[in-house]
Formats: C-alpha cells, sequence, structure tokens
C-alpha cells in the first residue's frame, strides 16, 4: 500500500473513531414534544359541588362549559355526591360572591351565586362563570367592558358575554401551568359583585 492511501486510510479511522466518541458525550438529546398524553397528565382537575345552588344548574353547566372549553390545563368536574370539591356553589338572596383563588387541588373556595343580581336583571351564566373566575384566581377588572368576563356587573344588565378574553385566559393557564396549581394559595378574599 503506498504510503498515501495509507495516510488516508488511517485519517479516515481517525475521524470514524473521533466522530463516535464525540457522539458518546454529546449532550443529550433534547426532550421531545409533548404528546397528548402528557398533556392530558398535565391538567389539574378541580372538583365543583353545586348540590346547593339550587335554581342555577344551567347556568352553572354553561359556565362550566364555557371554562373547559377555553382553558386546557385546568379542568372543572362535578364532584360525586358526599365528595370533597374544591369549589363549593351555592345559591343566596344576596349579590354574588366568591373566595378568590386560585384554588389547589385539596384546597376550598366558596362561590355564592345570589339572586339580587337576577332580580336586577344581570344574566345568570355570565354571573356563574364569573364568580368560577374568581376561584381559578382572577380578580375584578371593574370597570370594564362587556367583552371583559371579569369586568363583572360594571358591564351592566344588557352583558350576556360568559367567555373569558385571551388574557382572562392567559391568567388562568399560567396559575395552573405545568399540571400544579400556583404556589400561592387561594386569596381568601372574598370579593362582592355588587355594582
Amino acid at each position: 500500500m503506498p504510503h498515501s492511501s495509507w495516510l488516508k486510510a488511517a485519517g479516515t479511522a481517525f475521524a470514524v473513531a473521533l466522530a463516535t466518541a464525540t457522539a458518546a458525550h454529546a449532550a443529550p438529546a433534547p426532550a421531545p414534544e409533548l404528546t397528548a398524553a402528557t398533556r392530558v397528565a398535565a391538567v389539574v382537575t378541580l372538583h365543583y359541588d353545586d348540590s346547593r345552588a339550587g335554581g342555577w344548574e344551567a347556568a352553572i353547566a354553561a359556565g362550566v362549559a364555557s371554562w373547559n372549553r377555553n382553558v386546557s390545563n385546568v379542568r372543572l368536574v362535578e364532584a360525586a355526591p358526599g365528595t370533597r370539591a374544591e369549589i363549593q356553589i351555592v345559591a343566596t338572596s344576596g349579590w354574588p360572591q366568591a373566595t378568590l383563588g386560585p384554588v389547589r387541588p385539596g384546597g376550598q373556595v366558596r362561590v355564592e351565586l345570589g339572586s339580587q343580581a337576577v332580580s336586577q336583571g344581570y344574566d345568570k351564566t355570565r354571573i356563574a362563570t364569573h364568580e368560577m373566575g374568581h376561584s381559578l384566581g382572577l380578580p375584578d377588572t371593574k370597570p370594564g367592558p362587556c367583552s371583559q368576563l371579569m369586568s363583572g356587573s360594571a358591564a351592566g344588565t344588557s352583558c350576556t358575554n360568559a367567555v373569558p378574553n385571551a388574557t382572562e385566559r392567559s391568567r388562568v393557564e399560567s396559575a395552573y401551568a405545568g399540571g400544579l396549581a400556583s404556589l400561592v394559595p387561594a386569596d381568601g378574599r372574598t370579593l362582592v359583585d355588587a355594582p
């Protein structure tokens, strides 16, 4: 074998050995993207009990559906009878009010759906969805337009919007990011939604 051929063969062998050694010590491959199963596992499930919210069933169901359609990392599910629920929903005769969250699994907040607001002309579904928003960590944004769910009664009795806007959705997604509720516990303040 001529000397130049031998050098070329040795150089190729060295390059292959170097590439193999480098690959063995290279940084690990990036983590694969989240699969649908991983995303489902990251969803925080919060249970609600509306057994003491007679007359509000349709509004609560619509409010739950609105939140479940509009956020992906927290899911509201009706609690089985006799089991503990993070969100206690009751019907009252006063103004709607709720404990400010974000509620964490195992924690507990209270939502009061007050008939006084309904008697003054406010929409039941907007009320229920708004009050659940407090449980998920959203404060009031008063004054505010009808397009802001958390503007509550400030939007007036003609407002029936029961869909959180992009900013509201983003704040809830952030509070429950990574499959865990925010490390900040529920605020504990009760927000009364009187005009």
